[in-house]
């Protein structure tokens, strides 16, 4: 259908039409980069990110109509394929991933006679609001997003929640700023220390044979010339330095305050994970001893990060391509392999719960009350 719909020819109207948005959508909107800095620029950050973003998007999301859950829907066709580009996977990471950098995700819904055809995604720094107003950037120029002929919003919002925003939601990526800058500084400072290390970390000092005698600039320059090349590097760590006469060496050591940047380090990379909602255990950061394993410390994210974002998401978008709440969008549980020893224990207490009877316990695991043809 959408490879039909982008061979017609685009209506001379004003208003642009449904073939026209494919195109500009295929041909690529312009985007701005991911800030460098904290994402792309830093590992904890990016590590974060990818995390959440991975592990909400492979949630699958599931329909139900009164509670029922329906095997073919609209809805259903569009969250699993949203545009030809992209998988639903790949859709949803890319929303989450966003709200994780940038705090906004905008999907533009693409509509055929008041049916949605294509979801995309557009980036949020080329959106701007004024007056709930939605403009996006183009190289042709702004396009305002205005509800269609039916009263359906083109365009859908999502937002973490801030409280001075003016409808703009707050990044974790910016509370985070701060944490990244001293990582960012504490590595920087790691990486200087190992460039010098094997070097010889201290003072040489010249003793002249007659008093205030100093080297010349030819002798000054030609023992800088000699350090730098026989005594830097790693390959060159614990070469003994041979001394003119004339010269003493002075050892210097670190200070405990030089020698507790890996703290820091290592405490910055807690805040980071803190500001994300990622258990820093999960990281491989030490010092940390919140769960007493890694498996508790998985849980806690999904239970904690994950899931509240992706009930968030499933039911503004279920809201969104639905304004008559007659269908609900959800994520599968039952199919999110984290909790499976949860699942697996809440199974376990209720097959052992003597006050339960045959048909409560079917009824909590997902059965009928009574077996089909009444065998049990």
């Amino acid at each position: 259908m959408l490879k039909r719909l982008t061979r017609q020819k685009p209506s001379e109207q004003k208003s642009t039409t449904l073939a026209d948005l494919i195109a500009l959508h295929g041909t690529g909107e312009p985007r701005a980069v991911l800030p460098r800095g904290g994402y792309a620029g830093n590992i904890v950050a990016y590590r974060c990110v990818r995390m959440i973003a991975e592990a909400a998007g492979s949630v699958p999301l599931v329909v139900k109509e009164s509670g029922a859950q329906l095997v073919e829907s609209p809805i259903l066709q569009l969250i699993h394929r949203p545009n030809p580009d992209q998988t639903g996977a790949q859709f949803l990471e890319a929303i989450y991933g966003f709200l994780q950098t940038h705090g906004n995700a905008y999907i533009e819904r693409l509509a055929d006679g008041g049916e949605t055809r294509a979801l995309f995604l557009l980036h949020p720094t080329d959106i701007s609001v004024r007056d709930g107003i939605y403009r996006q950037q183009t190289k042709t120029g702004d396009r305002v997003f205005r509800p269609g002929p039916t009263g359906e919003m083109p365009l859908l919002h999502l937002s973490l929640w801030h409280p001075h925003g003016d409808g703009q939601g707050h990044a974790p990526l910016k509370t985070a700023a701060p944490a990244i800058s001293i990582y960012d500084a504490a590595g920087a400072w790691n990486r200087t220390l190992l460039d010098n290390a094997a070097r010889p970390s201290g003072a040489l000092i010249h003793r002249g044979t007659e008093a205030g005698q100093h080297l010349t600039p030819e002798q000054f320059d030609r023992l800088r010339a000699e350090l730098d090349s026989g005594f830097s590097g790693t390959l060159a760590s614990g070469r003994p330095l041979l001394l003119d006469g004339g010269l003493d060496w002075r050892p210097m050591g670190m200070t405990p305050a030089e020698m507790d940047f890996q703290n820091l380090k290592n405490s910055a990379a807690r805040d980071i994970a803190l500001a994300f909602g990622v258990p820093p255990m999960l990281l491989g950061i030490p010092g940390d001893n919140t769960y007493s394993n890694y498996g508790q410390a998985n849980l806690a994210f999904w239970r904690q990060t994950i899931l509240p974002l992706v009930r968030k998401v499933a039911e503004q978008i279920g809201l969104w391509l639905d304004p008559a709440a007659l269908a609900r969008v959800e994520p599968d549980l039952n199919a999110i392999e984290a909790l499976a020893p949860e699942r697996a224990s809440r199974l376990d207490r209720i097959a052992a719960a003597d006050f339960l009877t045959d048909a409560e316990k079917r009824t909590a695991f997902g059965f009928p009350s009574e077996p089909e043809g009444g065998v049990r």
